[in-house]
């Protein structure tokens, strides 16, 4: 349950008022990290509640940042950190859009959410970013179909750290009652082993390829506006 180092916290970590609750989340947090792949339990504004080591070690190469940093708020990391994309591959399409579809699900169904609201208001200071939001991301989801959108299942690209990974992996969700009933989530990384050295993919360090900026979202074209 160690959160990741660099730059202040936006908010303390959630957790639950109640004795019985805490006591499930210590105990959920020791079968968590026996897991050996990444794995992280969040609520409804996609902050982290627990993550294992296997997660931080998936992200210890990203740099500091003041407000999305992956153990605090993973939507924010993959929205706006800069070194999203040096361990998310295909960073907008395959994690930066499906993580928009469900934030404008969650503001369906929890619009007064300051959390919610707070990452609403800093995609509306990206222009590129609020026009896909708004008016890109119906368009996005009609051309790929609702598929696209969902974690459970999902085959997305993957830069781990560790050479010995392949470059994708599959997105488990494997929510137990007791955390759903808290409002959590729990997703699972579960990595490939590499078939064959892959240097010439790796990351090429922050500042390379990977790294992006304000106005990232060039795979939905403001004229689709």
């Amino acid at each position: 349950m160690a959160h990741q180092a660099g730059g202040p916290r936006p908010r303390p970590r959630p957790v639950p008022q109640s004795i019985e609750a805490r006591a499930y989340l210590q105990d959920y947090a020791a079968l968590l990290d026996a897991v050996p792949f990444p794995s992280v339990v969040v609520d409804h504004r996609w902050d982290v509640v627990l993550a294992n080591g296997a997660f931080e070690t998936l992200f210890r190469e990203v740099g500091p940042h003041p407000t999305a940093m992956p153990g605090d708020n993973f939507l924010r990391f993959v929205l706006f950190h800069p070194d999203a994309g040096t361990v998310l591959a295909e960073h907008e399409s395959s994690w930066c859009l499906p993580m928009l579809a469900h934030l404008a699900a969650a503001v369906e169904r929890h619009g007064h959410d300051h959390g919610l609201q707070s990452i609403l208001r800093d995609i509306a200071q990206d222009p590129i970013m609020d026009v896909a939001y708004r008016h890109g991301l119906p368009h996005w989801i009609r051309s790929v179909g609702r598929h696209a959108v969902e974690h459970d299942g999902a085959v997305r690209p993957l830069l781990h750290p560790d050479p010995r990974w392949g470059g994708t992996c599959r997105i488990v969700g494997e929510t137990p009652k007791t955390l759903h009933d808290m409002g959590y989530t729990r997703l699972t990384l579960v990595l490939r082993e590499a078939r064959r050295p892959a240097a010439a993919t790796r990351r090429t360090g922050r500042g390379g390829r990977g790294r992006r900026g304000t106005g990232h979202l060039s795979v939905v074209p403001a004229a689709e506006a």
